[in-house]
């Protein structure tokens, strides 16, 4: 029973720890194997760097190099040096701010944002979500491309390029709640404010995004999805998109 109580706290203890562990081996096999996308999330990778070697110039804001004294090598033969707090940092940067913005767009939108769950939770709900999101992706390209060669490219592609990011954040806060809402129902969890199940699913995103090799992969089909499912849901209106709206 008492395990049952703090579960959600458990259960988000272990996806941040699984996040710092997954970034610091996503920065490992970033220089030994060919993964030209590790540094993406993570960032910059600590290889060139001698170990405990001193910076040539020491940096205003950070004074005390903690990050270059914070490196080892790897007790694996072939890989990269791990660099522990390079790791915590791209979890406290990077899943933070994905966690902030995911839970931003549900405070702000909850009514849009209940019903995009919904439409993402009904049958083929994340299939129609993908396949839209890659065709929106589609799209956008073919549109920039073409805005190109006309004076409208400085003023129409950036907003274009914006409004489709802003679709994909809404989407990954959406099925960041969706995500939560899942594990709550597989790992029989007590019911919880929705915005610690989307804490939950928003940190199991960035676990995905920080998987070597395949998490970067793993991040653009989430990213895809929840600009599909922007689209599929016009950002979570009560009526959703049909071609009978054309038909009047």
């Amino acid at each position: 029973m008492t395990v049952r109580r703090y579960g959600w706290v458990i259960l988000i203890g272990v996806l941040a720890v699984a996040g710092v562990l997954l970034a610091l081996a996503d920065i490992s096999t970033g220089k030994v194997w060919p993964n030209p996308l590790a540094e993406v999330v993570v960032g910059s990778t600590p290889y060139g760097k001698p170990i405990n070697a001193t910076p040539a110039q020491t940096l205003r804001f950070d004074r005390t190099r903690v990050g270059d004294k914070l490196i080892f090598e790897s007790p694996l033969l072939g890989f990269g040096p791990l660099s522990p707090y390079q790791a915590l940092r791209a979890f406290l940067s990077n899943g933070a701010g994905l966690v902030l913005l995911a839970l931003a767009a549900l405070i702000v939108f909850p009514a849009r944002a209940r019903n995009t769950v919904e439409r993402l939770e009904a049958k083929y709900g994340a299939a129609i979500a993908v396949a839209a999101g890659i065709v929106v992706m589609l799209l956008t390209l073919g549109v920039v491309t073409l805005l190109r060669f006309t004076l409208l490219f400085l003023a129409v592609a950036p907003l274009l390029v914006f409004v489709a990011l802003l679709g994909a954040l809404f989407g990954i806060a959406c099925i960041s709640l969706a995500i939560g809402r899942l594990v709550r129902r597989r790992l029989r969890l007590p019911e919880v404010n929705p915005l610690v199940a989307a804490l939950a699913g928003a940190l199991v995103v960035f676990d995905l995004a920080v998987i070597p090799y395949a998490g970067v992969i793993a991040f653009a089909v989430v990213a895809l999805a929840g600009l599909g499912l922007a689209v599929v849901s016009r950002f979570g209106s009560p009526g959703g998109w049909s071609f009978v709206d054309l038909d009047w």
